[in-house]
């Protein structure tokens, strides 16, 4: 079974490093792993307007937007 890491919403900041929106992976505690060093990415490296959550959906990890829309340039 496939499992994906998905960025809701490609921000400036994340289409600027060139991220992909979906990663897929074939276990899911791999997934799991990917998910958190994406977010800890995102958290230390982004432009800081916005904070990100990681919540699992249906055996498939999301990170998205906490609260309002993108402010980075």
């Amino acid at each position: 079974m496939e499992h994906h890491v998905v960025i809701e919403k490609l921000c400036s900041c994340a289409k600027k490093e060139g991220l992909s929106q979906i990663s897929t992976y074939d276990a899911k505690a791999v997934a799991f792993e990917a998910a958190e060093t994406q977010l800890a990415y995102m958290k230390g490296s982004f432009c800081g307007k916005h904070e990100f959550q990681l919540v699992e959906v249906d055996d498939n990890f999301v990170i998205g937007m906490v609260g309002g829309g993108c402010g980075c340039k």
